[in-house]
């Protein structure tokens, strides 16, 4: 599992070399592994079991054991999910890179829920507002990164 500062420098550049299928295996490869993070964090760990064919969805399902705000992500996780297979059964249409850019601001969002609800335990319980975090002194909230 690669560090969550790693993760998101994918998040921010999610096109690899012009390989859209494999851009968006690696975007739901990193989305698996913020899950992981969660996961382990809570003392658990990660199933390598599948929901409705991802693994993605089962780390899901998995992390909000004990935590029921932490089902505000479900949905994104769904959409990531969603988009992965526009991109993967369809790679010949017109519109396969604005589904990968699509899947990659899903996929951050759903990299800054977890990260930020990894220091912040409430950040959810209303819809999945990131206020706590961007409100610290010296935070820069076009980054997500404390200064």
């Amino acid at each position: 599992m690669r560090p969550l500062a790693e993760l998101e420098a994918i998040f921010d550049a999610p096109m690899q070399d012009g390989d859209v299928q494999a851009s968006a295996r690696n975007l739901l490869a990193a989305s698996e592994e913020v899950l992981e993070h969660w996961i382990t964090a809570h003392g658990h760990e990660p199933t390598n079991d599948t929901r409705e064919g991802f693994r993605l969805l089962a780390l899901h399902r998995q992390g909000t054991t004990g935590d029921p705000s932490f089902n505000a992500c479900r949905e994104t996780c769904r959409e990531i999910a969603y988009y992965f297979n526009l991109i993967t059964m369809q790679p010949e249409n017109s519109d396969i890179t604005d589904r990968l850019y699509m899947m990659g601001m899903v996929s951050r969002h759903l990299y800054l829920f977890i990260s930020g609800k990894l220091q912040v335990a409430e950040l959810g319980e209303f819809c999945c507002s990131s206020r706590p975090i961007r409100s610290k002194p010296g935070h820069d909230s076009t980054t997500h990164k404390e200064a």
